[in-house]
C-alpha cells in the first residue's frame, strides 16, 4: 500500500518536472537560434532571480497569484470556468479601498473589515454568474466575460474626481482616498525588504480550502459533483445549489486577490493599480492541479519567472522568452498530466486483474 502511494506520488511529480525541463530546453533553443549565449543568459537570470530583493518581490507577487489560483481552483473543482476573476477582484479591491478609507476603526478591526468587504463584493459579483447558470443555463464563461466588461465600466465611471476618487497633484493619476494607517497590514522585514503580511492570510486560506475540500461533507459533495453531476444528483446532491455556492466561494476568494497590494503597499486604488491576474490565476490552478500545494508551487514559479525576466532587457534579450516559457509549461503540464492519468488507469487495471485472479488461483490450489 505504501509503495503504491509512493509510486502514485512520483508519477504526479513527473508531469511538472518534465514540463519545466521541456520549457527550459525550448527557451535555450530559441536563445541559441537567435544568436544569444543561452548558458550566459540563463545564468544571469538565475543570479538575478535569487537576490534578496528578487526573492521578496517573488513572494509578494506569488501571494497575489496564489489567491487568484485558489479562486480558479475552486471553480475547476466543480467544472466551472470562472473567467470573471479579474473583474471580481478589481471591483472588490476598488470598493474595499473606498469603504476602508471612509471609516475609522481600531487597527485589527479595520483590516478585518476591509477584507470582509472585499470578499463580499467578489462573492456578490460572482453570484450573478452563478444565478444565471442555475436558473437560465447561461454559461459561466459567457456571463463572467460580460461581467468583467461591466466591472471595468463601473470602476471607470466611479474612479473620477468628484465621484469616488481624486486627482494626485502634479500627476495625471487618479486615485481613491488613501486608507488611514489603522487599515494597513504590516509586513515582515527580510534584509531591508518588506514581505506582505497578507502572505500569512493567503497561506491560511489555502489550508482552509484543503480542509473544506477533504475533511467536510460539503467538500465531498463538491468533489463528487465535479466528477459527475448526474451521479452526484442520484446520490442526493443538489447540483444547482453546489454550482451556485461554488461560484460564490470562487468570487469571495477572487475578491482577496488585490488585498495584499492594497493593505501592504499602495493603500489606495488608482489607475496604476495592478490588473490582469485573472487568466494568470487560471493558468496557475491548472499547473497546480487545483491542489493548494500545487497552486503555491505554480504561483512561486510564475512570480519568479516574471521577476527574473526583468534582467533580460539589460542583456539585450526580449523578455517575451519568459512568456513563451510560461505558455509552454502550462501546455506541457496539461499533456503530461493526461499521459500520467492514462498510465495510472492502465496500471490500476493490471492491479485489479491480478487481484481478481488471486482468489481463483487459491481455490485451484486448495481443490488440488
Amino acid at each position: 500500500m505504501i509503495e503504491t502511494r509512493i509510486e502514485r506520488l512520483l508519477l504526479q511529480l513527473i508531469a511538472p518536472v518534465v514540463a519545466i525541463g521541456f520549457a527550459a530546453l525550448l527557451a535555450a533553443g530559441i536563445l541559441h537560434f537567435t544568436g544569444a549565449d543561452a548558458g550566459m543568459v540563463l545564468g544571469e537570470v538565475v543570479a538575478f532571480g535569487t537576490t534578496p530583493a528578487s526573492l521578496v518581490a517573488v513572494v509578494n507577487k506569488a501571494t497575489t497569484f496564489y489567491l487568484a489560483g485558489i479562486a480558479g481552483a475552486i471553480g475547476f473543482r466543480m467544472l466551472l470556468f470562472n473567467i470573471g476573476i479579474d473583474g471580481q477582484y478589481r471591483l472588490a479591491v476598488f470598493f474595499a479601498a473606498v469603504v476602508g478609507a471612509s471609516v475609522s476603526l481600531p487597527p485589527v478591526i479595520h483590516v478585518a473589515f476591509i477584507i470582509v468587504v472585499a470578499m463580499a463584493v467578489g462573492a456578490g459579483w460572482a453570484a450573478i454568474a452563478g444565478y444565471l447558470k442555475v436558473t437560465r443555463g447561461v454559461s459561466e464563461v459567457i456571463s463572467t466575460i460580460m461581467l468583467n466588461a461591466v466591472a471595468t465600466g463601473i470602476i471607470a465611471y466611479l474612479l473620477a474626481p468628484g465621484r469616488l476618487a481624486e486627482r494626485i497633484e502634479g500627476s495625471n493619476n487618479i486615485r481613491t482616498t488613501p486608507i488611514p494607517p489603522s487599515g494597513w497590514l504590516p509586513g515582515f522585514d527580510f534584509q531591508g525588504r518588506e514581505v506582505f503580511g497578507f502572505t500569512l492570510v493567503a497561506m491560511v486560506m489555502g489550508i482552509a480550502f484543503w480542509v473544506l475540500l477533504n475533511r467536510t461533507r460539503f467538500g465531498f459533495e463538491l468533489r463528487a459533483s465535479g466528477l459527475s453531476l448526474r451521479a452526484a444528483a442520484v446520490s442526493g446532491v443538489n447540483s444547482k445549489r453546489m454550482i451556485f455556492i461554488t461560484m460564490v466561494m470562487s468570487g469571495a476568494m477572487a475578491g482577496l486577490v488585490g488585498i495584499p497590494q492594497l493593505l501592504g503597499s499602495s493603500h489606495q486604488y488608482g489607475l496604476d493599480f495592478p490588473a490582469g491576474f485573472g487568466f494568470t490565476g487560471l493558468a496557475i490552478a491548472i499547473l497546480g492541479r487545483n491542489h493548494p500545494l500545487g497552486v503555491a508551487f505554480g504561483a512561486l514559479l510564475w512570480a519568479w519567472l516574471e521577476r527574473a525576466a526583468q534582467i533580460l532587457d539589460l542583456l539585450g534579450v526580449s523578455r517575451e522568452i519568459v512568456t513563451i516559457m510560461q505558455a509552454t509549461i502550462v501546455l506541457s503540464v496539461v499533456v503530461a498530466y493526461e499521459v500520467v492519468r492514462r498510465v495510472n488507469v492502465r496500471r490500476q487495471q493490471k492491479l485489479d486483474g491480478r487481484a481478481a485472479l488471486e482468489p481463483a488461483e487459491e481455490e485451484g490450489r486448495i481443490s488440488t
